[in-house]
C-alpha cells in the first residue's frame, strides 16, 4: 500500500473514534468508511512485468479511451495510447520501459475531466522521457476533474526498469504514452489494461534516439 493510504485511513479511523466516543456511535460510520476507502484506494499490488524485448507496458491501471496519431513539436508523427483511471482503478504508476530519464516538465493547468480529450494538452500534467534500448517514449500523468495531486519521485538521469513504480496520481485522473508510429500497438479502445503487466506496444530498437514533450491536437486514427 502507497504510504498516503495510512495516513488518510488512520485520521480518518481516530476521528471515527472521537465521533463515537463524544457523539454517536453510529455517526462514526461515515468517517469509518471513508478510512476502509482510502485504505483501499491507495493498494498497490505487485504485477509480473513482462520482458519481451521492446516491450512497452502500460503506466497504469485503467480502461482505453484513445488510440491516435499526434504529430510532435519536431513534426514527427507518433502513436499516442490514453488511459483513463477511475476511482476504482490502482492509482500506482509504473515507467513503461527500462532507460534512462532525460526529461521532467511539470505543467500547470486546468482540471477538466479526464474523459475529455482537450484534458491531454489542457491539464495539469507531469511529462517524461525516458530513453532505453534504442527506445524514446514519453508518458504523462495527468490530473482529471478530482485528481489534485500528481507525484513523481524519479530525478532526471535516474535509471528506471520497465515496470518500476514512479509516482501516482490521486484519485480520477489520466496516463498517455507516445511513442514512434512504427510501434506494433497491442490495444484498442475499450481494453483493460494494468500498469505495468499489460504491453501496449512493441518497438524495434533504433540508432537515433528522439523525444519531444510538446505534442499537438490529434490526428483522429482510432
Amino acid at each position: 500500500m502507497v504510504r498516503d493510504g495510512y495516513y488518510y485511513g488512520l485520521a480518518l479511523a481516530a476521528a471515527a473514534v472521537l465521533v463515537g466516543w463524544f457523539a454517536r456511535p453510529a455517526w462514526s460510520i461515515v468517517p469509518l468508511l471513508l478510512a476502509l476507502f482510502f485504505l483501499w484506494f491507495f493498494r498497490d499490488p505487485e504485477r509480473s512485468i513482462p520482458d519481451a524485448p521492446g516491450a512497452i507496458v502500460s503506466p497504469g491501471d485503467g480502461k482505453v479511451t484513445d488510440v491516435s496519431f499526434v504529430t510532435s513539436s519536431g513534426g514527427e508523427k507518433q502513436a499516442r495510447i490514453s488511459i483513463f483511471l477511475s476511482v476504482f482503478d490502482v492509482h500506482v504508476n509504473r515507467s513503461p520501459i527500462a532507460g534512462i530519464v532525460r526529461d521532467i516538465h511539470y505543467q500547470r493547468g486546468k482540471f477538466l475531466n479526464a474523459m475529455n480529450q482537450a484534458s491531454a494538452e489542457q491539464n495539469e500534467q507531469n511529462i517524461v522521457r525516458v530513453e532505453g534500448d534504442g527506445q524514446s517514449i514519453v508518458f504523462k500523468q495527468i490530473a482529471g476533474l478530482l485528481a489534485r495531486r500528481i507525484v513523481f519521485n524519479p530525478k532526471l538521469g535516474d535509471r528506471l526498469e520497465r515496470g518500476q513504480r514512479v509516482g501516482l496520481i490521486k484519485f480520477g485522473s489520466r496516463v498517455d504514452v507516445l511513442l514512434d508510429a512504427s510501434a506494433a500497438l497491442q490495444v484498442k479502445v475499450g481494453d483493460r489494461v494494468q500498469g505495468g503487466a499489460s504491453v501496449l506496444a512493441y518497438l524495434q530498437p533504433k540508432g537515433e534516439l528522439a523525444g519531444a514533450t510538446n505534442y499537438s491536437v490529434s490526428e483522429g486514427a482510432r
